[in-house]
């Protein structure tokens, strides 16, 4: 059974037979999101709301990362607003990347690289614009190194 948010254009990109498609694990193919308190869901929505605005501007920051941010997003919306997931899975520039997130736990092999050289540039600068310590240097480049391994050990 495929899922709702999988549109005809994502199957277009697998031929005829292909195991790997878009459709969701079926605890997402659920059309309310799952019993949560009344303010609870608020504040899912809330962050929801706060990190599509992260993840808007991190679009236009180089240093800045969007796709983890949405991926948050569609997780806090999946637990508060349906509509506002669906518009985010279906979204033309984003949908497809979250979708193969949630199915697959997939980064694509652009966005490794995109992430490769936002990690050097925002040490670049990290290093060029505050002179640290040898002991600070080495703290900030091994949590760099950690979040830019643990993105090409995921699949593409």
């Amino acid at each position: 059974m495929t899922s709702p948010v999988a549109t005809h254009a994502d199957k277009a990109h697998f031929p005829a037979g292909d195991e790997r498609d878009m459709s969701l694990p079926d605890e997402t193919q659920r059309s309310e999101p799952p019993a949560v308190s009344a303010p609870m869901r608020g504040l899912f929505l809330a962050l929801g709301l706060f990190f599509v605005a992260l993840g808007f501007v991190g679009a236009f920051l180089p240093v800045l990362p969007t796709t983890p941010f949405l991926i948050l997003a569609a997780a806090c919306f999946a637990k508060s607003s349906r509509r506002l997931e669906l518009w985010l899975l279906d979204h033309p520039r984003f949908g497809p990347t979250l979708r193969e997130w949630r199915v697959r736990r997939a980064i694509p092999r652009k966005a490794k690289f995109m992430s490769l050289a936002g990690s050097s540039l925002g040490f670049l600068l990290f290093w060029l614009g505050s002179n640290p310590g040898p002991l600070l240097m080495v703290a900030v480049a091994s949590l760099m190194l950690f979040g830019v391994a643990y993105v090409f050990s995921r699949p593409s």
